[in-house]
């Protein structure tokens, strides 16, 4: 039995930034969940993360990053490099299967198991099953519209469940 599947995306725009998930988890062919939270706040509420993967993992990471965020006064990119650092080296974290996007005011990264800390370039980042959709429906709306990041978020995630059949259209929203 595996679980499945889910989308976070993240968007910087207009001098705001989003972070959305979907509530979707799936076990097999089953849907067990529609309502789950895959974005949330660390940090005093000042970093948003978005997982994919295990979530027992992606739950541990995020602990590990606040705690990293804690030695390092806030610092996101310092905590991110030395999170995806130890996650790399670690034996026992190199066998955690998750994926994850951080953000905060300034900085928006993908932080993953191989040691990868990616900075977008655009102000869009997707990840997860539906992730390159999301991303990709983003994209085009802050080139075509005049939305807001939030608003972004929110079509391109409607637009990713609808091709993507392990993302619903349950969605968190989180915005700095």
């Amino acid at each position: 039995m595996k679980l499945h599947g889910t989308t976070i995306l993240a968007v910087r725009h207009k001098g705001k930034v989003a972070v959305a998930g979907d509530g979707q988890v799936t076990l097999n062919n089953i849907v067990i969940k529609h309502k789950a939270k895959k974005v949330r706040r660390i940090y005093n509420d000042k970093i948003i993360v978005g997982f994919a993967g295990a979530t027992a993992d992606a739950l541990n990471l995020s602990e590990r990053l606040e705690k990293k965020l804690e030695r390092y006064n806030g610092n996101l990119m310092r905590s991110a490099v030395e999170l995806a650092r130890d996650w790399r080296t670690d034996k026992y974290l190199r066998r955690l299967e998750a994926i994850m996007i951080a953000v905060d005011d300034k900085d928006m990264f993908v932080i993953s198991g191989n040691g990868d800390v990616i900075e977008p370039d655009e102000g869009v980042m997707g990840i997860g099953s539906g992730g390159a959709g999301a991303q990709a429906a983003a994209t085009a709306l802050i080139r075509n519209t005049d939305m807001d990041a939030a608003g972004i978020v929110k079509e391109a995630m409607k637009i990713a469940g609808s091709i993507c059949v392990f993302t619903n259209d349950v969605i968190t929203i989180e915005e700095l």
